[in-house]
């Protein structure tokens, strides 16, 4: 299922991403630092969404206190919650 996430706090403006018998199966950011986002994708696509969350969660950018990899992990938690 395709899901879509406004990220705060970072240069990223959306996130879309697709969760298939939980896994990410695509991942595709809009905005932020390119080839940064893209390469989280590639890493993260294929992965069980519960290790992404684990793996990202709490990663901070320049002091932001969040990142476009831990925004991607709250994305994840927001689609985990909307399904149950």
């Amino acid at each position: 299922m395709w899901y879509t996430y406004a990220p705060k706090g970072v240069c990223s403006r959306k996130i879309d991403f697709n969760i298939e018998d939980g896994v990410v199966k695509e991942c595709r950011f809009t905005g932020g630092c390119n080839g940064n986002t893209q390469g989280v994708c590639a890493l993260v696509e294929g992965m069980p969404v519960e290790e992404v969350i684990r793996r990202l969660s709490g990663i901070n950018c320049n002091g932001r206190g969040t990142s476009c990899p831990d925004q991607l992990s709250k994305a994840l938690k927001a689609a985990l919650e909307q399904k149950a």
